[in-house]
């Protein structure tokens, strides 16, 4: 029968509301006067969403497009996390010319988050690619927020020609998948798998530009050259944001697609998750030894943090999504405090984004470094700071899936890393002080000191949070 269960979309829907609302509000303010309230509208929509799908019921609902459960609600958590935390990073932010952004950009992250989620509760490839569009269209526009700059204009034009790209090769693939199964939802899709000892080929080709569309969301290698750029040129809050939300939404529709309607096939696209995973990791750490632009650095980092997460999904079992799941919250609690960070990089009003410019900042501004230390250290793997769990648990998940070689190259990818994010710690505290940095915002402090308490005290959180991912694993995997 079929089932039109509004309860279920009940966040997602007072999420689209809200930013309709605020939207309408923001344009009735006076030019200029707007950021303010409806950054914090945002927030409190933000508040409500989160809150809302905690209580949500399970189940399905649109005719089967649309599906939550345990899985969905993680993933929900840390999309709206990562896009609550942008927000408020945006609060304090001045354009070049120290004016405020505009006040669609904290509705613009709104309205991509709505995507996000849209995207972890898909239960049919159609619904994947509208939530997958409606976050894409609104990071075009976000990273050309700053018209005037070239490097702003270059990264949203450069995002948007590739995204279309990526667009249009996952659209086909699923028009490939579709005809060949004649079906788009996902328990169509196992159960056309499941009946033929052999899956078609144009199925399985169909499979792979599902892969390839979802992996230049992800920004892994060979699909990550819009990364340092687009990181370096956008606002440093939207840098933020793309970093998270839309990234965890991404490996939200890997996890859920891949473990769900082609969990059967696993040996047929497992050896394309190693290979990803084992050239994003290395590439990761080799690009970024170079690299003097923090922003440039966090972008190749990025791309090589994916290449860990991808080991859990290339292990194909149950422990695989829970070692990805708690690695993805862990990386959003690194990630954001260091862009808390980097948006406190400012002189005299203007922002400075050179490694160099990090110099003696354990003279100038102890708390500020002690917090960027903690979060270098992190990422590296560090005990007893929430990088180190997250890596642990995903090489162990990939060992006990027989993946040795690949937790081998994992390892030696994360010694190569090191190098680069001890590096910062070295110019912080051993090299000559350079000039110190303008007086960070309290919105600044606020998400720096918290993301740093959440990485020193994950281990605090690592109980609970386990429990949450196993739910999250068994109600995707069984």
């Amino acid at each position: 029968m079929t089932t039109f269960n509004w309860a279920v979309a009940l966040p997602e829907l007072v999420l689209a509301l809200s930013g309709i609302v605020i939207l309408v509000a923001g344009v009735l303010q006076r030019k200029g006067e707007g950021f303010f309230p409806s950054a914090m509208l945002s927030v409190a929509a933000f508040l409500v969403c989160g809150l809302l799908v905690l209580l949500a019921p399970s189940g399905q609902g649109y005719a089967g497009t649309f599906i939550n459960d345990g899985f969905a609600r993680f993933m929900k958590i840390l999309i709206l996390t990562g896009g609550l935390a942008a927000v408020v990073l945006s609060v304090s932010y001045r354009t070049r010319d120290a004016q405020v952004l505009p006040f669609e950009a904290p509705v613009l992250m709104l309205f991509s988050t709505l995507g996000a989620m849209i995207m972890a509760s898909s239960a049919n490839l159609m619904t994947l690619f509208v939530g997958l569009e409606l976050s894409s269209l609104s990071i075009y526009i976000l990273c050309a927020l700053e018209r005037e700059t070239v490097l702003s204009s270059e990264a949203g034009l450069k995002y948007f020609i590739l995204g279309s790209l990526a667009s249009g090769l996952l659209l086909y693939g699923i028009s490939l998948v579709y005809g060949y199964a004649g079906t788009m939802e996902y328990t169509g899709l196992v159960e056309a798998v499941r009946a033929v000892a052999m899956p078609p080929m144009g199925l399985v080709v169909g499979i792979v530009f599902v892969v390839v569309g979802l992996s230049f969301k992800l920004s892994v290698v060979p699909f990550h050259m819009w990364t340092p750029d687009v990181y370096q040129g956008s606002p440093t809050p939207v840098t933020a944001y793309m970093a998270g939300a839309p990234k965890f939404a991404a490996f939200a529709l890997f996890l859920r697609v891949m473990a769900g309607p082609f969990g059967s096939v696993a040996p047929r696209w497992q050896i394309l998750a190693e290979v990803v995973s084992i050239l994003s990791m290395v590439y990761g750490a080799i690009a970024a030894i170079p690299q003097s632009n923090i922003k440039r650095l966090m972008a190749y980092s990025s791309i090589g943090h994916m290449g860990y997460a991808m080991m859990g999904l290339a292990a194909a079992s149950a422990a695989g999504v829970q070692a990805t799941l708690i690695y993805l919250a862990a990386y959003l609690v690194m990630n954001a405090g260091v862009f808390a960070c980097i948006g406190a990089m400012r002189r005299q009003g203007r922002e400075v984004t050179g490694i160099a410019d990090l110099a003696g900042l354990g003279k100038t501004n102890p708390g500020m470094a002690l917090a960027l230390a903690i979060f270098m250290f992190s990422m590296v793997g560090v005990p007893p700071l929430a990088g180190f769990f997250g890596k642990f648990l995903i090489f162990a998940s990939a060992w006990q899936a027989g993946l040795y070689t690949l937790v081998a190259i994992g390892a030696l990818s994360s010694v190569v890393g090191a190098y680069y994010y001890l590096r910062v710690v070295k110019v912080m505290y051993f090299d000559a002080p350079a000039e110190q940095f303008d007086r960070p915002a309290p919105s600044l402090l606020f998400i720096s000191g918290g993301m740093g308490l959440a990485t020193v005290l994950f281990i605090a959180m690592l109980g609970p949070l386990m429990a949450f991912a196993h739910q999250a694993a068994i109600a995707l995997v069984g």
